[in-house]
């Protein structure tokens, strides 16, 4: 039986969850023998992680807040931490994993995977990093991975993932990664079997917590545009209801982000990773008011995909009347124009087919 570990750190979003969610279900729907376990400070259903063999452990969450401070509930950041390293701990030396997958940051947030990871590679454990496809500004990044956070990963970890394509960012070129990477493409689920429905608008900003931008300015296209109604998709951390009207309707704890995408004549929503692609893998244009603190990945990434045309960027001081003109443009893509810009959607299986890979060379 192989035997997979997952970690995710939390940060403010749910991306990092959500894609170690879908490559863990890659890998369980590919191999009825495999046994996945996934830690998290995520509540499971909260992040969508619903699959009857899929073993979720929760540990302390560490969510940043808008000035990149972390915190944990009620707890102290210092106690989380500990925790968390002890739970991954016990999870390494109980379970003895084959492959253990890292997402973003390759020992934890504040180095709590660090012992739990150097035991299982003493014991030949794989290790695997994913990174997702844009990570921040070249020179944030470069000073990151030389300095000590990422100290002896290319002895560490077996393998690199980039859950991306190079034709929107080479990490070698731009952040001098230390390793090679292997690019796997955009993990995301499939897309929901549903025809749009005219008029009707999503407004969206991933776990919601710095959302507000978002949420008002959809709002204010709406008042401004009798012939759209409205649905904010409200993550867990959203304070959005002030928005409230009555062509506008509140929807919080979706699972089925698809579902919603898929009747959507439009979208105006956050840059952010897992938003961004499921919008695209839907075939819509999105609009994307990208946050730019306190780091630049998502205004990065959505102005790449700008200069792919594959979206609209706007400014967050941007005019009403200029989001309401964009609505009168085609919001849905060619078909096949993602895939003709580099944008693939088959990460979670290629991802999970390299990682059960990576197994089998550990049992030899």
């Amino acid at each position: 039986m192989p035997r997979y570990l997952l970690s995710s750190h939390d940060g403010f979003g749910l991306g990092h969850t959500r894609r170690n969610g879908l490559i863990a279900m890659a890998l369980l729907d590919a191999d009825p023998d495999a046994a996945v376990t996934l830690v998290t400070g995520l509540d499971p259903n909260r992040a969508g992680l619903r699959h009857p063999r899929l073993n979720v452990i929760p540990v302390p969450p560490l969510v940043k807040d808008e000035h990149g401070d972390y915190r944990s509930g009620t707890m102290s950041v210092r106690d989380a931490v500990g925790r968390r390293a002890a739970v991954f701990n016990e999870v390494v030396s109980g379970w003895r994993p084959d492959v253990i997958v890292v997402d973003r940051h390759p020992y934890g947030t504040f180095g709590e995977l660090r012992h739990g990871l150097l035991r299982a590679r003493l014991r030949g454990a794989a290790l695997v990093l994913g990174l997702r496809d844009v990570l921040d500004e070249p020179v944030a990044v470069a000073a990151e991975v030389h300095g000590g956070a990422w100290e002896g990963v290319p002895e560490v970890y077996t393998d690199v993932l980039v859950y991306g394509d190079p034709a929107v960012c080479d990490h070698e070129a731009e952040y001098g990664l230390p390793v090679t990477p292997r690019y796997c493409g955009w993990v995301v689920g499939p897309p929901a079997p549903q025809a749009p429905e005219p008029g009707l608008l999503l407004i969206a900003a991933g776990g919601g917590g710095d959302g507000g931008p978002v949420y008002a300015l959809g709002a204010s296209v709406l008042r401004q545009r009798g012939d759209w109604r409205g649905i904010v998709l409200a993550g867990p951390y959203a304070a959005a209801e002030d928005h409230e009207h009555e062509r506008l309707h509140f929807v919080r704890g979706a699972h089925d982000v698809e579902t919603y995408l898929a009747r959507s004549a439009a979208v105006i929503q956050m840059a952010g990773y897992n938003s961004t692609v499921e919008a695209l893998a839907a075939g819509l244009r999105p609009i994307l008011l990208p946050r730019r603190s306190p780091r630049r990945e998502q205004a990065i990434r959505a102005l790449r995909l700008a200069n792919l045309g594959l979206a609209d960027v706007v400014d967050p001081d941007a005019d009403v009347s200029e989001v309401t003109w964009l609505l009168d443009r085609p919001r849905r893509l060619a078909p096949g124009a993602a895939v003709a810009a580099g944008i693939g959607f088959d990460g979670a299986d290629r991802a999970a087919a390299h990682i059960a890979a990576c197994c089998m060379e550990t049992a030899r």
